[in-house]
This record gives structure tokens, sequence and C-alpha cells, in this order.
């Protein structure tokens, strides 16, 4: 069974660098990856991605532009799903609270060095080159 599912998300750029957060994967591997979460009823992509920032990291952020889609396929409970992840370039203007200790193991600034050579997923390392093509980025 082939099932569809919607994300959104927030790639952070700041001062300090880029904003990971650390979790743990359906195969129980810990990795670095940027926040996302699932769109909730009557939530648009921008909506969405804005607030599982917050949740997940505790940062407050601003939209600057979107960077795109990305898309994907894993099984999750023999199930097939096809995922598609709207992504935003986002500027940090507060930290209002901690990470989501329920979600997240820790999250972090990392240059755009350092954060290249942390992320393992394709769908990042996409995420990677759609920012540096950017025209914001320096």
């Amino acid at each position: 069974m082939t099932m569809r599912e919607v994300s959104a998300g927030g790639v952070v750029l700041g001062a300090e660098g880029l904003l990971l957060v650390k979790v743990k994967n359906l195969e129980s591997q810990v990795v670095w990856t940027f926040p996302k979460g699932h769109l909730e009823k009557g939530e648009t992509p921008e909506d969405a991605a804005l607030r599982e920032v917050l949740e997940e990291t505790g940062w407050k952020c601003r939209i600057l532009s979107r960077l795109g889609d990305v898309h994907y396929r894993f099984t999750r409970e023999l199930a097939t799903l096809k995922k598609t992840v709207h992504w935003y370039r986002m500027e940090p203007l507060e930290r209002t609270s901690a990470c989501d200790p329920e979600e997240i193991l820790d999250c972090r600034w990392y240059t755009l060095r350092e954060a290249a050579e942390l992320l393992v997923y394709k769908s990042d390392k996409k995420i990677m080159t759609l920012l540096k093509q950017d025209a914001a980025v320096p």
C-alpha cells in the first residue's frame, strides 16, 4: 500500500550559522537534520514550517524565501510512503524555549561547512544545494 504525506520545514540561517536538530530516525539511527513536520488540518505549508521550527528548536523565525520541495519514499510499518516536504529559508527572531524533549535529542548552530558534513540524508544534501543557490545566501 502506498500513502502520501506532506510536511514542511525550515532552514534557519542566522549570525550563529545553520540550525540543525538531532533526532532518532525510524531505523533508530541518530542523525542531524533540519526541523520539519506534518501539516495540521487547515494549515498552510508556511504556517506548518514556522510552527515546526518553533516546536522542535524553540526558535521563533520569519520566512525569507521558499527554497523548494523535496520528494522521497520510505517504508513505515509495511506501508510505502511518498513524502513531499516544502522547505523555507528562515531567519531567527528570538529563542522562546528549549528544544522539544519528546522528539529532539539536541539542536545546535553549525557553520555551512560543518552542517554539510553532518547531514546524511540525500534530501538534506539537496536542501543544502538549494540553499547555496538562494541569492540571499552570502
